[in-house]
């Protein structure tokens, strides 16, 4: 293809403004930040593959129609000032994947003299607002807001291309992330290389885009944190709040400084400025006023720094200097900053020691710390690890996490206190974390007393080998113990054992963690039975074996047309051959469980060994769902027979229970209402905010 003289002149005038902005970071920034910079603008992250990226094919312009609404949730502001391409780009994007919320779009022309004025009003849906004069981004931004109908105003650069899912990603934040104010989104380059993860702004004012030119899938920039300003290309801002800010700063017209200003004054209102990287769009930056600092538009972002420099100057104090080259580990400087370490991604639609694991992390966060995860065996496991990052929890994995002697090396200096998981985990990190972390608080997670469950399971089954085995575990588990400097349980009756077994340990409780969902269904709307557990856990196993073969026929006897499902993720096969079984349904693994939970009228709870608290009951009683058990099963949880739950350990007893409760609607309504309130009591958030601020937190 021949090189036009344009070409030649885009290709000088690029080269030129490199150099420029090259030698006016050696001034003010040192060599070591500018090398910094210049190695990352030529370094080649893995990008994002073009199948995860939709960008619309060029074509020339023929009449479309954008989805609207009458009555916006949200406001799509788009200032525009010629280039029309990208505007039919950025508008054939909204066409093609429309978010579900309802929204409007407002393209403000700002005095385009291209064919901007005569194809956009043939857009049907877009609301077309054409200025009189040429007035800059802020003024058409002002404008714009004017205009809106929403509840939340979004801007959205002209050069922009959202991807499927950005806009229910931004507003989502707002609920998800209490005092949000601003959210900013993850800004993509067209070759799915990062541009944006949320902009630092240094104590001179000057601003880093953090994460340029790096991967988006870099743990470093794939969790949503709080940031010091984002991007005005795509940001969401509630109307009520931008009206009371008084929108855009005029100060700064026709443009540049104004986005970093309306963060500064959104956290001055006592808000959160937050960049969310569920939220993805592409910018062509510098599709509209170029890239040169030294002429045109771009000019007034040097002169807008020193007014921002000199209008924000109490709040940039506190600001990282100048030459700093940001990390995560200087981001949250002034959070503490705790590091989590498990054996593998918690699943917690799987397994309750997860879903304890996960409300700890969020707990954590909502406490005012920063949450690092980093699993033993490195794997990225999904849907679960974006979910923690879309939490803010900052999670490590391959390739980007090095080996943990590494990893610990890079990192350890960073952290207050340093939690880990099981003991088999945990004996091989500990030498790693007093070497590289010696400063950080090291807190051994039981997770259960797995001596305990296994001297259990061995008197179960009669084992002599299992019990020797037991006996194995619980000299390891010791060992972990004395080597750290607290340690969690779940139950009284563990912490009683180890008062025993460990008398110089610190021990503390954090049981299972629920958030509690409400009654549900009433009696009436409620029908058959249900049982929830992962089948790796051997009790569950044996559980539903001995429930299926010995609880359940007598139960079919009195209740002919009950049917008892049976949820779990890896399902053996003497499991699975129990769906020959009359009226037993055996599901797997599902998805969302809450229909099981809101929908059958008793959860079983038939374990005959094991440890800990049992989530099952936990995450039943949370939904409003009454428990028939054995007694192994709610030891240690506060339970009383007969006004909290039933019990029963013979298949004798536990049909009975079964049949009773589900005849039974008073005491249903009962055991559902004590149920609702013990968790709440014992096993919310809320009950184990005092421990982890103990544990965890204190200085």
């Amino acid at each position: 293809m021949p090189v036009s003289p344009a070409d030649l002149r885009f290709m000088f005038l690029r080269g030129l403004g490199l150099l420029r902005r090259g030698w006016t970071s050696l001034r003010a920034r040192g060599w070591r930040a500018t090398w910094d910079r210049t190695r990352a603008q030529f370094h080649r992250a893995t990008p994002l593959p073009p199948s995860q990226l939709y960008l619309p094919e060029a074509a020339p312009f023929a009449p479309f129609s954008v989805p609207t609404s009458d009555t916006p949730v949200a406001s799509l502001v788009v200032p525009v000032y010629n280039q029309f391409a990208h505007t039919l780009a950025c508008l054939r994007a909204l066409a093609a994947h429309p978010p579900a919320t309802p929204f409007e779009v407002i393209v403000v022309d700002d005095g385009s003299r291209d064919e901007t004025g005569d194809a956009l009003p043939r857009v049907d849906g877009v609301r077309y607002h054409r200025r009189t004069v040429n007035g800059g981004f802020i003024a058409a931004c002002n404008d714009g807001a004017s205009l809106a109908r929403g509840e939340h105003l979004v801007f959205l650069n002209n050069d922009t291309v959202p991807q499927p899912g950005w806009l229910e990603a931004l507003l989502d934040t707002f609920a998800q992330e209490p005092g949000t104010g601003l959210v900013g989104a993850q800004l993509l380059y067209p070759d799915g290389r990062l541009q944006e993860a949320g902009g630092v702004v240094f104590a001179d004012g000057s601003g880093w885009n953090y994460g340029k030119f790096e991967s988006p899938e870099d743990p470093r920039f794939a969790y949503l944190r709080d940031c010091d300003y984002a991007s005005g290309a795509a940001i969401a801002i509630p109307s009520a709040l931008f009206t009371a800010l008084g929108g855009f700063d005029t100060r700064y017209a026709p443009a540049y400084y104004e986005d970093t200003d309306l963060a500064f004054a959104v956290r001055a209102a006592g808000h959160r400025v937050v960049y969310q990287p569920a939220s993805r769009v592409i910018h062509v930056e510098g599709g509209t006023a170029g890239t040169d600092t030294s002429v045109g538009m771009k000019a007034y972002q040097v002169r807008n720094r020193e007014t921002f420099a000199a209008h924000r100057a109490d709040a940039l104090a506190a600001h990282l200097p100048a030459h700093t080259v940001p990390t995560p580990s200087l981001l949250h400087r002034r959070q503490k900053q705790i590091l989590v370490i498990d054996a593998q991604t918690p699943r917690p639609d799987h397994d309750s020691g997860s879903l304890r694991l996960v409300n700890l992390m969020r707990l954590l966060r909502e406490e005012g710390a920063h949450v690092v995860f980093m699993p033993a065996d490195r794997h990225r496991v999904e849907p679960y690890a974006t979910q923690l990052q879309r939490m803010g929890v900052e999670t490590w994995h391959a390739p980007f996490a090095a080996r943990a002697p590494a990893w610990l090396r890079e990192h350890g200096h960073r952290f207050d206190a340093v939690m880990v998981s099981r003991h088999y985990v945990a004996s091989e990190f500990i030498p790693l974390i007093r070497a590289h972390a010696p400063q950080a608080r090291l807190i051994f997670d039981t997770v259960d007393l797995h001596y305990l469950r296994e001297r259990r399971g061995a008197e179960v089954a009669g084992d002599a080998a299992l019990a020797r085995a037991a006996e194995r575990t619980r000299a390891l588990e010791l060992g972990v113990i004395a080597k750290c400097d607290a340690t969690l349980v779940v139950s009284e009756v563990e912490r009683t054992l180890l008062h025993t077994d460990a008398p110089s340990a610190t021990v503390d409780i954090l049981s299972n963690l629920h958030r509690v969902a409400g009654a549900g269904k009433p009696f009436a709307d409620r029908h058959d039975l249900v049982f929830v557990g992962g089948f790796r856990h051997p009790p569950n196993v044996d559980a539903v074996l001995w429930f299926v073969r010995e609880a359940f026929p007598r139960i079919r006897e009195r209740l002919p047309d009950l049917q008892f499902h049976c949820i779990g993720s890896h399902t053996p096969p003497d499991i699975q051959a129990l769906a020959a079984v009359p009226g037993v349904i055996i599901h797997g693994h599902v998805a969302d469980i809450d229909p099981y939970m809101d929908g059958c009228r008793i959860a079983v709870a038939p374990l005959r060994y094991g440890a800990g608290v049992k989530g099952k009951v936990n995450l039943s009683m949370a939904h409003g769902q009454p428990v028939v058990a054995t007694a192994c099963a709610v030891e240690g949880m506060h339970l009383r027979d007969g006004e909290d739950v039933l019990v029963g350990d013979t298949p004798d007893a536990f049909a009975d229970a079964v049949v009773r409760l589900y005849r039974d609607e008073a005491l249903w309504t009962t055991l559902s209402r004590n149920g609702l309130h013990s968790v709440a009591a014992h096993f919310s958030l809320d009950a184990a905010r005092d421990t982890v601020r103990r544990v965890f937190l204190s200085s």
